[in-house]
């Protein structure tokens, strides 16, 4: 590490929604700021206005949020290198792209589409595959081929135009990456790519490098799929004279599907039932609506760790991390090169982990906000807290705690057929009313004092136990299931416990 300051930035398209891979890169961005105590940038990349989509800035933002990853400058919180949204910078890319064809590292293309339409279809029919590079610039309609007067009369007379890079020829560029190490690229195998449209914005290639420049960002960690446009970023820094101030580059490796091959898709989450999205997305010109992990009911803590283990590990057993342990963990250097398989259910592992790790107050909360309101349940607060913590390691999410303790809230009015076939003999409506009446004459219905008068009983009737708890569960909970049986009586109390007795008495039908 040099001595300057660390400095990373996020520079996301507002495209669409945010997907979990963009989140990740986020994310490792952020961590390695943390870890080297830097600042974390957020900039918004809309050079690109016809892709422009409405709400996804906001989208990226409150993502960001919900995930925990705090931006120091951005678009949204302000800072000294702003502005942070490439659309609020575009008068100055004109200067720098003017320096790069005065330097002769660029040049003026005047093809029109229709133009370089004609020249790839020549090129096929020829069964040759059309480039604009050094091998046929120089036959094209641009600066290159025409002389100055013709250069300059065009310009002045309106036509469009845009700014390609001048790629030199023959060059074996070797290149360092943080995560792949040494890469070659040869100059001549690349094109001239276009760093300044017609319609006066920059493209990704020239807004970017100038912005992180002007930002002084020191590492650019990016995905893996803009490794090939590393050798233009490089050489854009060269032509600038700006190489001592170049950031290092980290290209991050792919997330890829569950199943078979490639990159993780939108498509893949929909088959197989999973988001790709950090939160629920509704898209505003066909109103589709895509889930999202908030949404899901996935802990953004459990959603972080997640996205953290896809593409790094600590090197050591260690699976569950804060945010405040993976900075303090993080590395560049045990980041791998290979793409990384998700897989939905060990995301889900994670959630219950964060579950279980939660106050029985922070689950029942929740599970009252979030499902008891809509069910439109008034329950005590504390008596929610307890029995959510009776039950919380058995599920994964907030949302699968009421098929477990429901009966705690609503009596059952039905009964399992499964568990009264079983359980329910023609002698169990006697033992049920010698049970009740046993109940009856209880003071202290504390689940201690209940069960150690019921245990005396059953034992002193030479009984087995699970000939009167089966049917007493099933009266109570309405099927064979809940944690222990004299821990819901006690929560229930004495007076709603009789009256289930009485009513299953009543209802359940061999």
């Amino acid at each position: 590490m040099n001595d300057k300051k660390v400095r990373v930035r996020f520079a996301p398209s507002p495209t669409g929604p945010l997907h979990m891979g963009g989140v990740r890169t986020a994310l490792f961005n952020y961590l390695f700021a943390r870890k080297h105590n830097g600042d974390f940038l957020l900039r918004i990349e809309d050079t690109d206005q016809t892709r422009y989509v409405p709400g996804a800035e906001e989208y990226i933002a409150e993502s960001l949020k919900w995930c925990g990853i705090q931006i120091d400058e951005g678009a949204t919180v302000g800072g000294e290198y702003g502005p942070y949204r490439q659309s609020e910078r575009k008068p100055m890319y004109r200067e720098y792209a003017d320096q790069l064809i005065a330097s002769g590292n660029a040049y003026y293309a005047f093809d029109t589409p229709e133009e370089l339409e004609a020249i790839r279809n020549q090129h096929e029919e020829e069964k040759k595959t059309f480039t604009y590079n050094y091998a046929t610039r120089e036959n094209l309609n641009n600066s290159l081929a025409l002389s100055e007067e013709e250069v300059q009369n065009k310009i002045e007379a309106g036509e469009a135009y845009v700014v390609r890079f001048k790629m030199p020829v023959g060059e074996e560029l070797q290149l360092d990456d943080e995560i792949r190490g040494r890469v070659v690229f040869n100059t001549s195998a690349l094109d001239d790519k276009v760093l300044f449209k017609s319609d006066g914005m920059p493209t990704y290639h020239l807004a970017n490098v100038v912005d992180d420049y002007l930002m002084k960002i020191t590492h650019v960690i990016r995905g893996e799929e803009w490794l090939p446009s590393m050798p233009l970023h490089v050489l854009l820094y060269r032509s600038f004279g700006w190489k001592d101030d170049m950031p290092k580059f980290a290209h991050l490796p792919l997330i890829l599907k569950p199943v078979g091959k490639g990159k993780l898709s939108k498509r893949d989450g929909d088959k197989l039932g999973f988001p790709v999205f950090p939160l629920e997305w509704t898209d505003p010109k066909t109103n589709e609506v895509s889930s999202g992990y908030r949404e899901g009911g996935y802990f953004p803590e459990a959603f972080i760790n997640m996205l953290a283990f896809l593409g790094w590990n600590p090197g050591t057993e260690q699976e569950i991390f804060s945010m405040e342990e993976l900075s303090q963990a993080f590395s560049l250097e045990r980041v791998g090169k290979s793409g990384s398989k998700f897989d939905p259910e060990k995301t889900k592992w994670f959630n219950r982990q964060y579950l279980m790790t939660k106050s029985d107050e922070e689950i029942g909360i929740l599970f009252a906000e979030q499902i008891l309101k809509a069910k439109g349940i008034d329950a005590d607060q504390e008596t929610v807290n307890r029995v959510c913590g009776m039950v919380k390691d058995r599920v994964d999410f907030v949302s699968e705690l009421w098929e477990h303790v429901n009966y705690f809230f609503e009596a059952p009015v039905e009964f399992d057929a499964k568990t009264v076939k079983k359980g329910w003999k023609e002698d169990t409506p006697a033992l049920v009313t010698e049970l009740k009446g046993i109940l009856e004459g209880i003071e202290d219905f504390s689940s201690a004092n209940s069960e150690e008068i019921v245990k005396e009983w059953i034992t002193a009737k030479e009984i087995g136990f699970g000939k009167v708890m089966n049917p007493f569960r099933l009266a109570v909970v309405g099927a064979g299931k809940g944690p222990h049986m004299f821990d819901i009586i006690e929560i229930l109390g004495k007076k709603e416990t009789i009256a289930r007795l009485d009513y299953a008495m009543e209802n359940i039908k061999k």
